[in-house]
């Protein structure tokens, strides 16, 4: 761990999280939500609900990380409060989805606004490999996969560089979503009464039927809107490379948090005011909500910037999200619990380029392999489990270590980690329910680790 340098400072940080936050879901979760429980207003107390509950656990985050600043946050997290098992489990399920599957879907859905903009020219076969009787790659594959390594090539250079990269994206995707819903109110032609209709009779493309309407319906919506603020503790892996970490790692997690909930409330409510719950459900699965509000106000050359600036911001999330996950298995393989040759740090640039460029290659086999949907409702519910655990860890220090240096503590204890805790425990009830091929790979991926767990933790020895 001593390999790693702080160079990553407090705006920096503020920005990881936030461009790992804001990414596709935003633009891409609402129309699947809305087909989800069919009302407006519950949509947006979703929205609130999964953003207060993001906070929650932030405050149980800021705690943890301001205790044990090194370098794979939750890893080290879990490590010290359940032991070897779980953290290995926990590595083993970011690398094999949980982040990996985070980043091809991000990857999808910068392809998917790329279309967007050249107005459908990515659906089109571009190349065949051979593999049996040839595997057939649309341009949105191709251009998904070029994203995906473009970013973690640039991933390789230094925390500090790629830091102050995330910073200017952040700034770039904030503007994005600001105009995004000031567009709307201000020159929409739109009626707040949208906010009382019904989606009833839209076509809600590629939306199971078990996951409409009555408990099922809001689990599978909350999830969705978890996908979307997920990536609020996306610094904890940074933690060993923070700048004074004990008064900058709770100030990340927390004002990240609080900024990314304004701005979904915001923008969101702009949706429901230009579209009607119908219209939102007709949207196609290629396009997105917030493209088809400026096409009501903006005519098409408005709506091609925004497919680009959709770009950038799934780029940013994809660039955030490779920068800090690969610190997780570079954690493990320190720990001898992992690949050897992903421990080993640039002289140059102090990063991990071998776990960050191991972690692109898995996630490039995810992006050939599933849906965006099905990617992130399998991502959304292994984060769910271990989240809160790592929650619950909040708890079990107080017990256990009570004489631990806290340079933050959780505000609301304990009925912050519990309520956390219980929601968690909630939604992946209902997840099972709803969507339960997603959520049993989810649940298949996490157990394929337990004999990898054996296997490594012999030869550690």
């Amino acid at each position: 761990m001593s390999g790693l340098n702080r160079g990553l400072g407090l705006w920096a940080g503020i920005a990881v999280n936030v461009a790992n936050v804001i990414g596709t879901g935003v633009f891409l979760k609402t129309r699947v939500m809305t087909c989800n429980v069919d009302d407006p207003m519950i949509v947006m107390a979703v929205w609130l609900a999964a953003g207060l509950l993001s906070l929650l656990g932030a405050f149980c985050y800021a705690e943890l990380a301001s205790m044990m600043p090194a370098a794979g946050g939750d890893y080290v997290f879990l490590r010290r409060a359940y032991g070897k098992p779980t953290s290995f489990l926990y590595g083993w399920t970011v690398f094999a989805i949980m982040k990996t599957g985070s980043q091809a879907a991000l990857a999808v859905g910068f392809a998917i606004f790329m279309n967007a903009a050249l107005g459908g020219a990515l659906d089109q076969s571009w190349l065949t490999l051979p593999v049996g009787s040839g595997v057939s790659l649309t341009g949105l594959t191709v251009v998904a996969l070029s994203a995906l390594w473009l970013v973690t090539l640039f991933n390789c250079a230094s925390v500090a560089t790629t830091g102050s990269a995330a910073t200017i994206l952040t700034v770039m995707k904030v503007i994005t979503v600001l105009a995004v819903g000031i567009g709307a109110f201000a020159f929409g032609q739109g009626d707040l009464t949208h906010l009382s209709g019904s989606a009833s009779g839209g076509s809600c493309e590629g939306v199971e039927a078990s996951a409409m309407g009555g408990l099922a319906g809001i689990g599978a919506a909350t999830l969705g809107a978890l996908w979307a603020y997920d990536g609020w503790n996306n610094v904890a892996p940074l933690c060993g490379e923070v700048k004074d970490p004990q008064r900058n790692l709770p100030r990340m997690f927390i004002w990240g948090t609080l900024l990314v909930i304004a701005l979904y409330i915001g923008v969101n409510a702009a949706y429901f005011y230009v579209l009607s719950p119908q219209e939102i459900a007709n949207v196609s699965a290629t396009s997105s909500v917030a493209t088809e509000v400026l096409k009501t106000f903006a005519g098409p050359a408005a709506v091609t910037f925004m497919a680009a600036a959709l770009m950038l911001s799934s780029l940013g999330s994809l660039h955030a999200s490779v920068l800090a996950n690969s610190r997780v298995p570079y954690a493990m393989a320190s720990d001898g619990m992992f690949f050897k040759p992903l421990a080993k740090v640039s002289e140059r640039t102090r990063v991990p380029v071998n776990a960050v460029l191991a972690q692109a290659a898995w996630a490039s086999v995810l992006t050939l392999s599933g849906t965006y949907d099905t990617l992130t409702d399998s991502v959304v519910f292994a984060s769910c489990l271990f989240y809160a655990l790592s929650a619950a860890a909040v708890i079990l220090f107080r017990r256990t270590e009570p004489d631990l240096p806290r340079p933050f503590k959780t505000w609301g204890y304990p009925f912050t980690p519990i309520v956390f805790v219980l929601v968690s425990a909630a939604l992946l009830i209902s997840a099972l329910v709803a969507t339960p091929k997603q959520a049993l790979l989810g649940i298949g991926v996490i157990l394929l680790g337990v004999p990898l767990y054996f296997y490594w933790n012999r030869n550690r020895l």
